[in-house]
């Protein structure tokens, strides 16, 4: 069974469902879906989410890894997780965010990606 095959077996919403309630099962911290589809190549949703700890981020990653691949859905990789400061699982439609709070101000993803969906539809910020 290859990767495409599993991925197909679960939409993108039954997928993202999966995410949130496994950061939920951990007591994740601010919980946030972004819709990018028609804007990234990459991916249709990004989850940002954030732990009290390094452990904390660890666990909830480790812990979303062995739900997905419960269901057939191999993460097409997994970055950061020897640190626990940021880590990113990659599950193809979704692509997962788990930050200490710091990092995730110093970063600010959300803000980011609103920015880009500004500039994309033609909003100026220059008002």
């Amino acid at each position: 069974m290859n990767i495409q095959t599993v991925r197909d077996d679960l939409s993108t919403d039954q997928l993202q469902q999966l995410v949130v309630s496994s950061l939920e099962d951990f007591k994740a911290i601010d919980i946030m879906v972004i819709d990018v589809s028609g804007r990234s190549p990459l991916t249709e949703r990004l989850v940002i989410a954030s732990g009290n700890s390094t452990r904390h981020v660890k666990s909830m990653a480790e812990n979303l890894i062995v739900k997905a691949k419960a269901v057939g859905c191999l993460p097409l990789g997994v970055e950061g997780a020897r640190e626990g400061e940021w880590v990113l699982v990659d599950l193809n439609d979704v692509i997962v965010h788990l930050m200490l709070p710091q990092s995730r101000a110093f970063y600010n993803l959300e803000k980011l990606w609103e920015a880009s969906a500004d500039r994309r539809s033609g909003v100026s910020s220059s008002n």
